[in-house]
């Protein structure tokens, strides 16, 4: 499992890992397998990991007043998942995170990162980028709610193509901040172009 995440850190650093670093890495990253629908945080709890999914899929969401759930993310492969205002701030979280498929992570502490992952170069780099990355990902989010729904799709289809085939129509539909129907009629529309 952890050569996934040593190579995500090589891919993301230019700084190179000597082998105190990895085995520190290994440490104190932990194996935790999830099922499909499993929690890995619900709403009022505090963050206390930050995840890299080795395998598998997740989704971040809020459920409102009326039981509807609106998605913030979606994750695969590779990607990271936390919350991360409760991570850092140790406040309850106002979201709940699951796993849509069966899911192997690394989970991290904060503490960890901070006491020990911290000194070293090349996961520094890697979170600077990482952050940068997470910044520009979440200005594009928020601008996209002046897009048009065929706008949204499109962005969707271009960015995350991989998301389509892993999550299903109404999750995608409530990423996209759509109806089910609406997202049906844009994929066909999308289908005869």
């Amino acid at each position: 499992m952890h050569e996934t995440l040593l190579s995500y850190i090589r891919e993301h650093s230019a700084t190179p890992l000597t082998d105190t670093e990895i085995e520190v890495i290994k440490a104190v990253f932990v194996p935790r397998q999830i099922k499909k629908r499993q929690f890995f945080l619900k709403e009022g709890e505090v963050c206390k990991y930050s995840a890299f999914i080795v395998k598998g899929a997740m989704r971040q969401y809020r459920v409102d007043d009326k039981g509807v759930e609106h998605i913030l993310r979606l994750s695969i492969e590779n990607w990271w998942v936390s919350d991360r205002e409760s991570y850092i701030m140790l406040t309850p979280s106002r979201y709940y995170i699951d796993a849509w498929e069966d899911c192997e992570l690394l989970t991290l502490t904060r503490a960890d990162f901070l006491d020990k992952l911290s000194l070293i170069p090349a996961i520094n780099e890697m979170a600077k980028k990482m952050d940068e990355n997470f910044a520009i990902a979440a200005q594009r989010r928020v601008s996209s709610i002046s897009l048009s729904a065929e706008e949204r799709y499109a962005e969707l289809v271009q960015t995350y193509p991989e998301f389509l085939q892993r999550f299903p129509q109404h999750l995608i539909a409530s990423y996209l901040g759509i109806t089910r129907e609406t997202l049906s009629r844009l994929r066909s529309h999308a289908a005869r172009k």
